[in-house]
Parts: C-alpha cells; structure tokens; sequence
C-alpha cells in the first residue's frame, strides 16, 4: 500500500497558519497623524525653520513587559489546535492527526515568534537630524515619519519635521 500525502489537508493547514498570522499581526507605526497637530501651513517666503534630514535613528524605547518566547508559545497552541482540528475532520488515522498536530505547533511557533519579533522591532520611535537652511543643527524625535527620509527637505514645527 502507498501512502500518498493529502493535499487538502496541506493545504488547509498552510491556510490555517496564515490566518492566524495574519490575526495576530498589529499595524506598524509611522503612518498617520500621532497628536501632533496638523502640519504646518507652508509658506511662499524663505523658510527660517526649514532644511534637510542628514540621519534617522531609531531611538530606543525601553524593554517590552512580554516575555521573549511568548509569540512562540501561544503560536504553537493555535498551530497545533488548528492542525489538530484540520486532522480530525480530514482523517481516521490517529497516527496522521498526531503527525498534524506536531506540525501545526512547529508552524504556530516559527509564526509567533515572527509576529512578536515584528511587533517588539516596530514599537520605537526615530530621531531626526535636521540640518537648517542658517547651518543649525537640531534633532526632534517623534514616532513616526510620514514619508520623510534621508534627503528630505522638511520643516522643523510643532516638536517634529513635515515634509515639505
């Protein structure tokens, strides 16, 4: 007797782990307005306040609360219940459910540890060297960019730079 892999079960486990990495995955910051203010009205004269980014830091925020191998331990539960679940409605092999459900969990783990690596890198805040149209140079921090990079030629208002 051959022993042939199911290919829907697979692929349902492939689509398993993927929703739930995309359920768990959070919103990188950087990409709307963060109690700021609105950008500043731009002006037609010589801009006193203006210049260009020479560096972007990303500036550390201090040391998450969550323990390291949390993403990998909660990742493996669901992974391995999913895989489990996938198993049991696909096959009456006990062997081939327990080989599933090791499988979801090394998915689940490799997938949450990702996820909480992700979201742990994603928390800080940048600082950004501004070098002044008069030859100043001033650094403001704040949490995210709004487009602006190395080069940008931005102006320095309300304790943050706006691209101009």
């Amino acid at each position: 007797m051959k022993i042939r892999p199911n290919i829907r079960l697979l692929g349902a486990t492939a689509l398993a782990a993927s929703l739930a990495a995309a359920g768990c995955a959070t919103t990188s910051p950087g990409y709307g307005n963060t109690g700021y203010g609105a950008p500043p009205p731009s002006s037609s004269t010589a801009c006193y306040d203006c210049g260009t980014v020479t560096r972007i830091e990303v500036a550390a925020t201090g040391t998450s609360s969550v323990p390291n191998a949390t993403g990998a331990v909660l990742g493996g539960v669901v992974g391995a219940a999913a895989g489990r679940e996938l198993a049991k409605s696909n096959t009456d092999s006990k062997g081939r459910q327990n080989t599933a459900t090791v499988v979801g969990a090394a998915a689940g783990a490799v997938i949450g540890n990702a996820i909480q690596n992700n979201a742990q890198a994603n928390n800080g805040s940048y600082n950004v060297y501004v070098r002044m149209n008069d030859g100043r140079t001033t650094v403001v921090t704040q949490n995210d960019l709004g487009g602006i990079r190395e080069g940008s030629y931005v102006r320095v208002y309300n304790g943050r730079a706006w691209a101009q």
